[in-house]
């Protein structure tokens, strides 16, 4: 690595001889996917981006110039050049750097990113308060086609187009690919419109012709206008919808083509205007493996070079592929089910029910609030939509749960992947606040399998019902039990116990029921183990249970602010009972949880075996 072995700093990689760049994109490639073969992370995305960030972060004067990364998948190289070259071999790992944009970590990182789409909203507020402070650095927001599907990416460049600001947008276009012809032709018509003397050109007409008297010069100005919009939409459509929202449309461009890249940023970067270039790049890029299958190489985890195949696969199912084999399987005898990802087919499991039922099954793109309002909508037509999305992610779609399905009492069931504590992704990630945002809401039942078997009798239950339902289940592999071959309905609000006992209750919430089972077995018939289940409504069994007990312990993987823990202590205070001698919550303080192995964070925060099992020690022995 001969080129890369020169870069320790930004202004190493600022030193380096235009001639050079091409040599060191080649070295950036095989860097990373040495680097994410052994730690895992977000391979394809990073691949295809590697001769756009260089072009970016050559053109533009970090931290002066600010550029922010959406979503932070194609972050990588930007970290590796800006200082973290040295610290990128430990990233997603315990105290490395993250694998996403992080405030705390770089002057380099504008603004965290970790859920999509919201780049162009930050870039314009950047942009404004350095208008405002009359500041005169450059912002540029870079964001992914998949990315621009969303809401809040097309509210933002409905607005700053409008404002019209200096501001740059690059389009990161990763699924299409350009033609030799339509490429060349492309290449030259954005050379023309964005040259520094053509650009000056039009502006001096522009303004020439609206001196002239009568409307004349403006109606020769809409006439210009439309012929040149006329001419670059024939051959490049998509610039025409950008142009219309008020930005300056450049492109395509050739994102894996450095010395275009680099003389088209260099002319954008005077426009002072709303610019946005569309640039096409190939995920996984310069990997065989990752080229063929991004989907797969989009986020992974350790691999074999050689070969592209993950290095660790436990026998044991995950639990998002129970979800993908129990949905499938109901679906069978149920029309009335479809299911709704947004943009996550393979990652909440729903390809096997995409190709089973394709007529039944809905990408939205990148849009959680209108998945969750066109669930309901489809509820209204007596079908049971499905809406399989990430904890974290479902957080986007709050209102839409509550206004359009909890408030209309409509049928839609929740299946919240990746609850609790997903690791390495952070804190952008974990799941840990859907028992808060979900369980206060009317009409809402919500559920916490202690095991896979279990998740595949609930998401059956939830089909019986006519209302509501969210179930959360973790990422990662199950406890490896044998699943029932028949689903049975689960009495709704039914809790279960497992160990009856005197002194202690111990209620365990969802997954980490092993955990906490492994922690009681040692106490005998001091303690009382019960599986909640149901997070809402709570068992009136429970009553009986409170008024017993006098040293009560919650053990869930969510925050205790609102969670299963408050709740159960709402239950009490309603049903008058105060006489709790130790009421202990263990579950995630009123704080970020960081990056790491889910195995390590569930150690660190106290929600493994040793240390519940120390917590029940304490209390039978009068510690507090």
């Amino acid at each position: 690595m001969d080129i890369l072995s020169k870069i320790s700093t930004y202004n190493d990689f600022k030193k380096l001889d235009i001639k050079e760049l091409p040599e060191l994109a080649d070295e950036l490639r095989k860097f990373v996917i040495n680097v994410i073969s052994k730690n895992g992370g977000h391979l394809a995305s990073n691949l295809g981006i590697v001769e756009l960030a260089i072009a970016l972060l050559y053109t533009f004067n970090l931290p002066y110039d600010k550029i922010i990364w959406d979503v932070g998948h194609q972050s990588y190289i930007h970290k590796i050049l800006t200082d973290r070259k040295d610290k990128f071999p430990t990233i997603r790992q315990i105290n490395g750097i993250s694998g996403f944009p992080k405030r705390e970590e770089s002057i380099y990182d504008v603004f965290g990113t970790g859920h999509s789409s919201t780049s162009i909203s930050a870039g314009i507020g950047i942009a404004t308060g350095r208008d405002l402070l009359n500041e005169g650095f450059k912002v540029v927001s870079v964001i992914g086609d998949g990315s621009l599907t969303a809401g809040i990416a097309l509210e933002a460049l409905n607005y700053s187009g409008a404002v019209d600001r200096d501001f740059i947008v690059v389009l990161n276009d990763n699924e299409m690919s350009i033609s030799k012809n339509v490429g060349g032709l492309a290449s030259y018509l954005n050379r023309i419109m964005t040259g520094k003397v053509i650009t000056k050109i039009r502006d001096d007409i522009k303004r020439t012709l609206q001196l002239i008297p009568g409307g004349v010069g403006e109606s020769l100005r809409k006439f210009i206008k439309h012929a040149e919009t006329s001419v670059k939409g024939f051959v490049i459509p998509p610039g025409i919808i950008f142009e219309e929202l008020g930005y300056q449309y450049v492109g395509p461009v050739d994102g894996h083509n450095i010395d275009l890249l680099l003389e088209t940023f260099d002319n954008v970067r005077f426009l002072n205007k709303p610019v946005l270039v569309h640039v096409y790049t190939t995920k996984g890029k310069g990997y065989e493996f990752a080229e063929n299958s991004p989907t797969k190489f989009h986020g992974i985890g350790a691999f074999k070079i050689e070969t592209g195949v993950s290095k660790k696969k436990s026998s044991v199912p995950t639990y998002t592929e129970i979800f993908s084999h129990t949905i499938s399987k109901i679906a069978k005898s149920n029309e009335k089910i479809v299911a709704i990802t947004a943009a996550m087919p393979s990652g909440t499991g729903l390809e096997k029910f995409a190709k089973e039922f394709p007529d039944r099954c809905f990408d939205v793109g990148i849009s959680e609030q209108h998945g969750v309002t066109f669930a309901a909508g489809l509820a209204t037509q007596g079908f049971i939509p499905v809406v399989a999305i990430y904890s974290t992610f479902l957080q986007r779609a709050y209102d839409m749960i509550v206004h359009d399905v909890a408030l209309q009492n409509l049928h839609v069931i929740f299946a919240l992947d990746r609850a609790g504590i997903v690791g390495e992704d952070g804190p952008t990630h974990h799941g840990l606040f859907d028992i808060s945002y979900l369980r206060h809401i009317p009409n809402m039942i919500l559920m916490a399998p202690k095991d896979e078997n279990e998740l595949q009798h609930m998401l059956f239950t939830a089909t019986k019902l006519n209302q509501p339902v969210a179930i959360r289940y973790p990422r990662g592999t199950g406890a490896g039990v044998n699943l029932d071959t028949e689903f049975k309905v689960i009495d709704i609000g039914r809790c279960e116990v497992i160990q009856e006992g005197s002194k202690v209750l111990v209620i365990s919430v969802g997954h980490l029921f092993n955990e906490v089972l492994s922690a009681v077995e040692s106490f005998g018939n001091d303690v009382e183990l019960i599986n909640l289940r149901f997070i809402k409504p709570l068992d009136k069994i429970l009553i009986d249970k409170l008024k017993r007990f006098e040293n009560i312990i919650v053990v869930e993987e969510n925050v205790k602010a609102g969670g299963a823990g408050s709740a159960i202590l709402e239950f009490a205070a309603d049903n008058n009972i105060f006489q709790f001698k130790n009421f202990k919550i263990l579950g995630i303080e009123d704080k970020f949880v960081e990056h790491g192995t889910q195995n390590y964070l569930r150690e660190k925060y106290g929600l493994n075996s040793e240390n519940i099992k120390s917590v029940i020690k304490g209390v039978l022995n009068g510690w507090n």
